[in-house]
């Protein structure tokens, strides 16, 4: 029994993405974070929020507790728009996603070289090129068992999403060709 067969005939089996989470290192603070802020505020609508550093390293002039990254997270509707246009400049930069970016759970990370990539998105001389991590997290329906302070209970092992499922689940939706190592 293929995943699309069990699925129909178990809903409850079938996996989704619980979030998306869009990283951007930039390095350093100042007018560049703020344009990138700019610039990924305007990819996924959301505004993001900054990652600090963990230490000082006075080779790249950086101080402890300086603002140095972005983050947004993205869930429903939102991530799984986000994800298609990401997957759209994923291919459009010529890379491939290979099972090698899958964990055992399912969740998987890409990076994409050039924010141009995406629809919408012009070179700016002024603004410049930044690139991004995104990071897919997938759960089945139930998993607010897991989180909940009432009654938490664990996750049997037959209802955690695998990798095998979260690779049908990203060739079947969104067309994506995951390659063999």
């Amino acid at each position: 029994m293929n995943f699309q067969e069990a699925w129909e005939k178990q809903p409850m089996s079938k996996p989704r993405i619980e979030k998306v989470t869009v990283n951007m290192g930039v390095g350093e603070s100042g007018d560049k974070l703020l344009t990138a802020e700019k610039v990924v505020s305007e990819i996924t609508g959301q505004k993001p929020v900054r990652t600090l550093a963990k230490q000082t390293n006075p080779a790249f002039n950086i101080r402890k507790k300086l603002p140095i990254g972005l983050k947004i997270t993205l869930r429903g509707k939102k991530a799984e728009e986000f994800l298609k246009d990401a997957f759209t400049a994923f291919t459009a930069s010529g890379k491939q996603l290979f099972t090698y970016s899958f964990d055992k759970r399912g969740n998987f990370s890409f990076g994409i070289p050039e924010h141009i990539d995406f629809p919408n998105q012009k070179y700016d001389p002024s603004v410049g090129i930044y690139g991004m991590d995104i990071c897919v997290t997938f759960e089945k329906p139930g998993y607010s068992v897991k989180r909940r302070k009432a009654k938490r209970a664990n996750i049997p092992a037959k209802h955690l999403v695998s990798k095998e499922e979260a690779i049908n689940y990203i060739e079947t939706i969104y067309g994506i060709k995951v390659e063999q190592e």
